[in-house]
């Protein structure tokens, strides 16, 4: 049973959720807004009202590689939303533009999911080799094998908790940016309401995707530590 709900959660989450934001999002593409905003101008009207006149806004490249860029100071979107006057692209270059709020107004779990990035990539580069070697060596049932065996499966599970620990902070960082994004663009008056549903049901999807993620990351996590317990 632990297994097939493993499998569901590792398999079958992520890609209804991926499913789901790409369908979503190329319906709404397709909607033109009534204010006839592009997403560069959504984004830098956003940015004005609220004060932020460090933070540029560049067209990227790709599909749904959209993004806030703390260092640089900009927010990147992709061709589509910086381009058109869609519900979707208004949609997302608002949520970017949210980070960047984020950023000026030093949202703290923003700046705590900056601190934990070297850790949580240091945890995504290493912990699968540790956690692989671990195990391998505590099957050799040698008293010297097992014993760094055991050590090494458990460095590695402790460097994934960071990995897991960043997708978990990840999760109220975006929302917070989606509330803001949807706050900015009613106040503003750049959305009717018919499209403020069909922004938020854009939003919503992408911020599943990130749900999933984590569900994911949770789920590798659980499972290694239950093999590491079993392995004693």
């Amino acid at each position: 049973m632990y297994l097939i709900i493993y499998f569901v959660i590792l398999m079958i989450v992520p890609m209804l959720a991926q499913m789901n934001v790409k369908s979503t999002f190329n319906k709404y593409s397709k909607v033109r807004s009534t204010s006839g905003l592009t997403g560069q101008q959504v984004a830098e009207d956003i940015l004005r009202e609220n004060g932020i006149y460090d933070v540029t806004v560049e067209r990227g490249q790709g599909v749904l590689t959209d993004y806030y860029d703390p260092k640089n100071k900009k927010v990147v979107l992709s061709p589509g939303n910086f381009d058109n006057p869609s519900v979707a692209g208004t949609a997302v270059a608002a949520h970017e533009v949210g980070h960047a709020i984020q950023h000026a107004t030093g949202y703290k779990f923003l700046n705590f999911r900056s601190a934990l990035f070297p850790l949580a990539q240091l945890g995504s580069n290493f912990s699968y080799f540790l956690i692989i070697a671990g195990i391998i060596l505590t099957a050799a049932q040698s008293a010297a094998g097992g014993g760094l065996g055991e050590i090494l499966l458990w460095s590695g599970i402790g460097l994934m908790a960071f990995a897991v620990l960043f997708q978990i902070v990840t999760l109220p960082v975006e929302f917070d940016a989606s509330r803001r994004a949807m706050n900015q663009i009613e106040e503003l008056n750049i959305v009717n309401s018919k499209e403020y549903r069909h922004a938020k049901k854009v939003l919503n999807a992408a911020a599943m995707t990130y749900v999933a993620a984590t569900a994911v990351a949770v789920a590798e996590l659980l499972r290694f530590i239950m093999i590491a317990r079993n392995s004693n």
